[in-house]
């Protein structure tokens, strides 16, 4: 279920647009210069599905972007969940690390082979929330101030892509603003 909410920057109530009409999601995004697409979802990702087993099932779509927008250095990351506190504890880890505002040197592209996920745009006075499941591709403009939920319980498995190893490093803008604004869990329930 794929969605986009708008809301302005200085009040998360003000709901601008709500939507999961994709070709309406890609239209708001491209106006902003993000690419939001979709690929094919070639298999069932579990704990057990190894970077390479999946990387291989998109060998074609990985190289054709790739070679299309330059990015040299391609990787998955991949939280499902595990029983035991162990996993719960680096899923906590995890989630709160990119839950504050931050922009990247480089485009910030991502595919969701698995589960949800979701990017939360600070463009133009306004926070673009879109939730990105399985099948969806996001690239992120470099320079774009933006932070990710993956949810209270995280389970996603995506293909980052980068022109450089270190392109996923974070500048951290030290605005407080992601604190405000729903979260994913909250984005997720039924709405008007």
């Amino acid at each position: 279920m794929t969605q986009l909410q708008v809301m302005s920057d200085r009040n998360p109530a003000e709901v601008l647009l709500r939507t999961r009409d994709e070709r309406r999601i890609a239209e708001e995004l491209a106006a902003l210069g993000v690419e939001f697409g979709r690929w094919e979802v070639r298999t069932a990702v579990t704990s057990q599905t190894t970077s390479q087993e999946l990387l291989d099932h998109y060998r074609h779509e990985v190289a054709e972007l790739s070679a299309r927008a330059g990015m040299t250095v391609v990787d998955v990351a991949q939280l499902i969940p595990e029983p035991g506190p162990a996993w719960q504890e680096r899923a906590a880890e995890a989630r709160t690390a990119f839950l504050e505002e931050h922009r990247h040197a480089e485009d910030e592209v991502r595919y969701f082979a698995h589960g949800t996920g979701c990017f939360y745009l600070h463009l133009k006075e306004r926070v673009y929330a879109v939730i990105c499941e399985a099948g969806d591709l996001l690239s992120v403009p470099a320079g774009t101030r933006h932070w990710f939920d993956m949810g209270p319980v995280p389970d996603f498995c995506a293909i980052r892509f980068f022109k450089e190893a270190d392109g996923w490093v974070g500048d951290f803008t030290g605005d407080r603003i992601a604190s405000v604004f729903p979260r994913l869990d909250a984005l997720l329930e039924p709405g008007p």
